[in-house]
């Protein structure tokens, strides 16, 4: 059987009870995360242009609705994420639109969101080893969408197959110019849930791709992966999950920022209570005296030193050239340091407000911005890398064969080093881990200097997420305005009749 079929099998023979409850608990969270994404962007300027340019997610046309919550859910940066990729604008979004066409039930809803979770974070795993990860790798959306699509309308093993291969068939990617310069982000998710979508239909009319497309020599994998792993599509498939790899995004900003800004958040209390005195508990773990004002914080920081791994280091890099202080565009301040890190400092949080007016116009935040420095620590680098996402379980599937493809970035000596440490492949996500941990310094006018670290933030795949993600997807849906009544009916999904999964998706996405 070609990678198609067997992952049409899956797609289509897997059965709720077949996956366990700790799993269905994190697609649950998933969901409610990703609508708190989707509503945090309805309120925001972009998010309505872009509903002005693609129509609202609750529009009759279920195509545009779905393409729309996957420009939605990506705009801001504020989506989950699962080992690998950012899979849930297709996974989540397109069960979302066909919810009420369909008339699916919370039951038929979720098992369309896990079967897609599963074969889509597959097939990025699959190519990580390259040059397009996380958001980039657009071409997941093909395999999220489809697999999505055809379990919620109950399509056959061959059908779903057939139009994975279809979908398959024009992977996108994305431009770096068009990605952190403009509002082309946006879509980066929307132009592979069309395809996916017209692919659907032209399986269903008897159109055929080629069904080897993801393991052939000139297929995908190859396309988008230095090092291709076939076997990691089907690794285990139906007893190790990826859904239970998920990380919630707290901070409208790349996850490779999330240590960072846990860090300033704590570090905010600090100056405050270094200005103040007083010092009491502050949620985060430090110590806090009275809310000082924005512009005595600024005042009192003479500089900021962010050490981090390779992942924010690079992708600071990456974005520095389309930073361009007020001017500059929401998808490049999402990954750039020093604007997110400056904003924390001074106010204690980092939201999807801050990506546009007022804040974006003021000058002492890019003032304080300027102040921030970011190094890199080869320390936190070999930690990150060694956890199971973003790469970690990539470097155990490909064992050997990623050699070369990590000497270009250590030594062959540093390769050989990272891969024993790495071990052998995972039988089960049960403990995976995401710690791409962050350092930070603030050193004060008057020459005191406060220190903040965090090896892994809040929301990541570890311990605490799988303790805490239903209370974090909560509050996070909460904060954007959502109402309890939706919290409430989806922490029992599965459960819901069709008429009240409808009126709950519906509420979640009406935001006046």
């Amino acid at each position: 059987m070609t990678l198609t079929e067997r992952l049409g099998a899956f797609a289509t023979g897997m059965q709720l009870e077949d996956v366990p409850e700790r799993v269905r608990s994190f697609a649950r969270s998933q969901v409610l995360s990703q609508l708190a994404a989707a509503r945090a962007t309805l309120g925001h300027p972009l998010g309505r242009r872009l509903v002005k340019a693609f129509g609202g997610p609750l529009q009759p046309d279920t195509k545009a609705a779905a393409c729309c919550l996957g420009t939605l859910t990506i705009a801001l940066d504020y989506d989950d994420t699962l080992y690998a990729g950012h899979v849930s604008h297709s996974t989540v979004g397109v069960p979302v639109a066909y919810t009420e066409p369909l008339g699916l039930d919370g039951r038929r809803f979720l098992e369309a969101v896990l079967a897609g979770n599963e074969c889509a974070s597959r097939v990025v795993a699959g190519a990580t080893l390259g040059s397009f990860r996380g958001q980039t790798a657009a071409y997941g959306h093909l395999v999220g969408a489809t697999v999505a699509r055809m379990r919620a309308q109950g399509a056959s093993p061959e059908q779903t197959s057939a139009a994975l291969a279809l979908a398959c068939s024009l992977p996108p990617h994305s431009l770096a110019p068009a990605f952190f310069g403009g509002d082309g982000k946006a879509l980066t998710a929307a132009v592979g849930i069309r395809a996916a979508l017209d692919a659907c239909d032209g399986a269903a009319a008897g159109l055929s791709g080629a069904a080897d497309i993801l393991e052939h020599p000139e297929g995908l994998l190859a396309t988008f992966a230095d090092v291709p792993l076939p076997d990691a599509v089907v690794e285990s498939l139906g007893s190790r999950w990826h859904t239970e790899t998920l990380s919630i995004k707290l901070y409208p900003a790349c996850a490779y920022l999330d240590s960072t800004l846990d860090a300033a958040v704590q570090l905010h209390g600090d100056i405050g209570a270094a200005l103040h005195g007083g010092p009491h508990d502050d949620p985060h773990g430090g110590l806090t005296g009275d809310h000082a004002p924005v512009g005595s914080v600024a005042g009192a920081v003479e500089e900021v030193v962010v050490r981090c791994s390779l992942f924010t280091f690079g992708m600071d890099i990456r974005s520095r050239s389309y930073i361009n202080g007020p001017a500059s565009p929401s998808s490049a301040l999402q990954f750039s340091v020093p604007y997110p890190v400056a904003v924390t400092l001074l106010t204690g949080a980092f939201t999807p407000a801050d990506l546009g007016s007022p804040r974006l116009d003021d000058p002492v935040v890019w003032d304080l911005a300027k102040r921030v420095r970011v190094e890199h620590d080869p320390d936190l680098t070999r930690h990150a890398v060694l956890a199971t996402a973003p790469l970690g379980e990539a470097l155990r599937q490909a064992g050997p064969r990623a050699s070369a493809w990590l000497a270009h970035f250590g030594g062959e000596e540093g390769a050989a080093a990272l891969l024993q440490a790495a071990g052998r492949p995972s039988a089960s996500f049960e403990d995976a881990t995401k710690e791409i941990g962050a350092m930070l310094e603030v050193r004060l006018t008057d020459g005191r200097m406060l220190r903040r670290s965090v090896a892994t933030p809040i929301g990541a795949s570890g311990p605490s997420t799988r303790r805490d993600h239903p209370t974090l997807a909560r509050g996070k849906f909460l904060s954007t305005g959502g109402s309890r009544k939706v919290v409430d009916a989806l922490e029992h999904l599965e459960d819901l009749r069709a008429d009240e999964l409808a009126g709950a998706l519906a509420s979640a996405l009406t935001t006046v």
